[in-house]
C-alpha cells in the first residue's frame, strides 16, 4: 500500500472516513496515472477535481494557448495566463491546488503518430476534445491499448458522458459507428455552450474516473447519460457492444490508427487552390474589386456581435431559398465564424451554378486579428 504523508492524511481526510474508499483507496488515487486530452472546458473541472482528490500524476495533452474567448468556460485558466500555452497555465493550477500530485504535459497535437506511445504511459484517458477526428482516434487508442476512455462531449446546454472499456462492454464506435457530415454539426465556437454545461460534464467525468481508479460503485460501462440543462434532466441511455465493431468486434477491420480527419471528412479543403482565400488577401483584392460579394452566412445574434462593413447577411440554413437574391455572375466570398459554414455555402452556391465562389479562411476570426482589430471577436 501506498503511504500517505501527515500532510497528505489531513488533506484527503474526507476521503479516508468514507467507507469504499478509505486509506486503501486512496493510496490507488496517489498510484494511478491519468491523461487528460485537452485542458478545455471539460479538461479543467476534471483536472482541477483529480488534482484535488490526490491522483498521483495526471497529464496533459492541448496544444493550444489560452485565449481571451475560453475564460468563460475553462476554469483552469485566468485572465493573466492568456497568451501563454494551455499546459503551463494547467500545470501551475493543478500544482497549486495539490503539489502531491505530478503533472506531465505534452503541448502538442494527439495524432495517429503520438496517440499510442502518450496513451500506453497511463491507466485511464479522458476524453476533453471537441472534435470528432479525436474522439475517434482516443476511442482505437484505448481500444488497442486496452485503457479505459472517460468520454464527454457538449454543445449548447447539453452533455453526455459515458465509459468505454472494450474489455468489459462497448466502445466508442459501437455507439457511433459513423462520424456526422462535418457540415451537420457546429462547433462549440459556432453553436455556443454555457460555460457551466462543461463544468457538470468534466465533473462526472472526473468521478467516473476516480470509481475506476478506486474500484467502488458502479462505472458508466454500457450506459451513456444525457444531461439536457434547460430542463435540469438527466436520462440514460443502455448501450450494447457492437459485435461486428470494425476496432472491438470479433473480427476488428481496425488493427492499428487511422487518418481520422479523412475518415470523419474534415481537412480536405485546399487552402490556395481557388477555394478559399486569406483575410490579407481578400482585404487587397476588395481595394480594387468593388463589385466583389461578400457575403456572411452567420446567424443574425452573431452579426449583431461582429460584422465585416459591406457584407451581406444570409444566414447558411435559408441560404437554399434565397438564392435568387443574389447576382448569378457575381464574384462571391463567403464567410462565417472560423470558415466551416461557409464552405457549405460555398458548396451550396457552386452547386447552384455560381462560378466564382470562395471562402474566407478562418472566418471573421482572422479577419479580426488579421486585417482590423476594431471587429470583435466573440
Amino acid at each position: 500500500m501506498t503511504s500517505l504523508s501527515h500532510e497528505e492524511l489531513l488533506r484527503y481526510s474526507r476521503h479516508l472516513t468514507l467507507p469504499d474508499v478509505g486509506l486503501a483507496g486512496q493510496s490507488k488515487l496517489k498510484r494511478a496515472r491519468v491523461l487528460l486530452v485537452g485542458a478545455g472546458g471539460l479538461g479543467s473541472p476534471a483536472g482541477l477535481y483529480l488534482a484535488a482528490a490526490g491522483v498521483g500524476t495526471i497529464g496533459i495533452v492541448d496544444f493550444d494557448l489560452v485565449d481571451r474567448s475560453n475564460l468563460q468556460r475553462q476554469i483552469l485558466h485566468g485572465t493573466s495566463a492568456i497568451g501563454t500555452p494551455k499546459t503551463e497555465s494547467a500545470r501551475a493550477r493543478l500544482r497549486d491546488i495539490n503539489p502531491h500530485v505530478t503533472v506531465e504535459t505534452f503541448a502538442e497535437r494527439l495524432t495517429s503518430a503520438n496517440a499510442l506511445d502518450i496513451l500506453r504511459g497511463f491507466d485511464l484517458i479522458i476524453d476533453g476534445s471537441d472534435n470528432f477526428p479525436t474522439r475517434y482516434l482516443i476511442n482505437d487508442a484505448c481500444v488497442l491499448l486496452r485503457r479505459p476512455n472517460v468520454y464527454g462531449a457538449v454543445f449548447r446546454f447539453d452533455g453526455q458522458v459515458s465509459v468505454f472499456d472494450a474489455t468489459r462492454g462497448p466502445c466508442y464506435r459501437c455507439l457511433y459507428a459513423e462520424p456526422p457530415p462535418p457540415d451537420l454539426v457546429p462547433s462549440c465556437a459556432e453553436g455556443g455552450v454555457l460555460g457551466v454545461v462543461p463544468g457538470i460534464i468534466g465533473s462526472l467525468q472526473a468521478l467516473e474516473a476516480i470509481k475506476l481508479i478506486v474500484g467502488l460503485g458502479e462505472p458508466l460501462i454500457g450506459r451513456l447519460v444525457l444531461f439536457e440543462g434547460r430542463r435540469m434532466q438527466f436520462r440514460e441511455l443502455a448501450l450494447e457492444k457492437d459485435p461486428e465493431c470494425p476496432v472491438c468486434g470479433a473480427h476488428p477491420s481496425v488493427t492499428e490508427l487511422i487518418a481520422y480527419e479523412a475518415f470523419c471528412g474534415v481537412g480536405n479543403q485546399e487552402s490556395g487552390n481557388g477555394v478559399e482565400i486569406s483575410a490579407r488577401d481578400l482585404q487587397r483584392e476588395r481595394a480594387h474589386k468593388p463589385n466583389l460579394l461578400l457575403l456572411d452566412v452567420r446567424e443574425p445574434r452573431e452579426a449583431e456581435i461582429a460584422h465585416i462593413d459591406g457584407a451581406r447577411l444570409i444566414p447558411l440554413r435559408e441560404l437554399p431559398e434565397r438564392l435568387a437574391e443574389l447576382p448569378g455572375h457575381a464574384e462571391i466570398v463567403t464567410h462565417c465564424h472560423h470558415g466551416q459554414r461557409s464552405l457549405r455555402a460555398r458548396e451550396i452556391l457552386v452547386g447552384a451554378g455560381f462560378h466564382n465562389v470562395r471562402s474566407l479562411a478562418g472566418g471573421i476570426d482572422a479577419w479580426s486579428r488579421e486585417v482590423d482589430q476594431d471587429v470583435p471577436r466573440y
